[in-house]
């Protein structure tokens, strides 16, 4: 015979009782509750259960983990901490993105806005400041694309051609970004011509800081350009085809560069008074430079 819930013995009749029920008259705390109560819940404990008996309360896990601990979760806990709203008070502000900008040196007198475009074609140009010093375009642009990412692709075209002048590519920042365009609106707006100087020098790679040793590099040369061509340029000082030295590349193809050997510092830094003027329809740029730098630039177009 079989009734729910127990095994009858046919035989004597004794019942025997499911294991379950007799485990938890013996074993009360089995199953983390006292058995033979009534177990109520309380709708004014939220989160707690009341046993009938004898009124005892079981906090939730979390809420005794927080008591003993109160910086468990990164604030003071109290009766109320787990059901509060969250404070985010500890929180650091979020940084801002970097801006996604680069320099480029050595552009084309004509360079245009689709020249640039064409330069990086293929990534996405949000927009290109020209530079401007004393009113003249410098050669000298910012361009900011579309992505961070897209930073380190436009730097990869470094020292590529446009037109017959090769660019230099640089990464930039906000803050050399945003001096560009105070400059630039200072210029329209007829700033102070001596803050105008100031900030131009400023600008200029620190050439007027650098120390003379009375040799210049040239950069920016037309590449049909030869040593009578550059003696033409600095016709009004004394110097010789033998203290022109033209770069080449290990092929054998000029690079656009070169350096002159004066005969003192002082004639060197007069010199400086022709950078940026045009040798053809090109204008070059001077910067002091040193007899290292010539040996190994030398060297390396061997």
């Amino acid at each position: 015979m079989f009734s729910r819930g127990r095994y009858g013995d046919v035989g004597d009749g004794r019942d025997i009782g499911m294991k379950r029920q007799r485990y938890l008259n013996h074993n009360p705390t089995y199953f983390g509750a006292a058995t033979g109560s009534s177990h109520t819940y309380d709708a004014s404990s939220y989160g707690r259960y009341r046993d009938g008996d004898d009124d005892r309360e079981m906090g939730l896990k979390r809420q005794r983990l927080l008591d003993p601990s109160p910086s468990y979760f990164g604030r003071t806990a109290g009766p109320s901490a787990l059901y509060d709203a969250p404070s985010y008070g500890y929180m650091d502000p979020p940084l801002p993105l970097p801006l996604p900008v680069v320099r480029l040196r050595g552009l084309p007198f004509d360079c245009t806005e689709p020249d640039v475009f064409e330069f990086f074609h293929g990534l996405e140009i949000v927009d290109v400041l020209f530079v401007h010093k004393g009113g003249r375009f410098s050669g000298e642009a910012f361009c900011i694309l579309a992505y961070p990412l897209q930073v380190d692709f436009a730097l990869q075209r470094n020292r590529q051609n446009m037109g017959r002048r090769y660019v230099e590519v640089f990464r930039s920042d906000r803050q050399e970004y945003y001096g560009a365009v105070a400059h630039e609106v200072s210029d329209m707006r007829g700033g102070s011509p001596r803050r105008t100087v100031q900030r131009a020098k400023s600008n200029d790679n620190g050439k007027e800081s650098v120390e003379h040793t009375g040799i210049l590099r040239l950069r920016g040369l037309p590449f049909s350009a030869g040593k009578d061509d550059i003696l033409e340029f600095f016709k009004e000082f004394d110097i010789s085809e033998d203290s022109i030295h033209i770069v080449l590349n290990p092929d054998g193809r000029a690079t656009g560069e070169a350096f002159v050997e004066f005969a003192s510092s002082e004639d060197s830094k007069c010199a400086m008074e022709k950078d940026r003027m045009t040798l053809g329809s090109r204008y070059i740029e001077l910067f002091p430079s040193s007899a290292q730098e010539l040996d190994e630039m030398v060297v390396r177009g061997r």
